[in-house]
């Protein structure tokens, strides 16, 4: 199972609102970067997703798990954009700051650190089990 990080602008669309959403999730729509499109092509359901808030915050907040492969993305009809549908698993009981990642050594090569303007990235195991301790799990 691979895990991933989709960013999100809270006064947009944050990890509220996504819980609020219950089992139905959301469609993780809007995206228009290749290399994000490309990578929500490579998920499969149950895939874990860090989800991240950002512009305010700057924070992992939750995890939430793909509970729908890639599909058109609704919000154009532009049939070069798809998006995968996502929902709520847990909040991190302490949210992990971009700050913190930039500060912990092990995690400098992580893409929130090194294509922090990609809005939807791969994580390694070994970073996902690193952050996930840092935020309490």
């Amino acid at each position: 199972m691979a895990k991933w990080l989709m960013k999100s602008e809270p006064n947009k669309f944050s990890w509220d609102d996504l819980v609020a959403k219950g089992d139905v999730g959301e469609e993780w729509d809007g995206v228009r970067n290749y290399q994000a499109r490309n990578f929500m092509r490579d998920m499969a359901i149950g895939d874990q997703v860090f989800f991240y808030h950002s512009n305010i915050g700057l924070e992992i907040v939750g995890i939430a798990e793909v509970s729908a492969l890639a599909h058109p993305d609704s919000t154009t009809d532009d049939p070069r954009w798809e998006c995968v549908d996502i929902r709520a698993v847990k909040p991190l009981p302490t949210p992990v700051t971009l700050k913190d990642v930039k500060a912990t050594p092990e995690l400098s090569q992580m893409a929130l650190v090194t294509s922090m303007r990609l809005s939807v990235q791969p994580v390694t195991q070994e970073e996902w089990d690193l952050v996930c301790t840092m935020g309490g799990l």
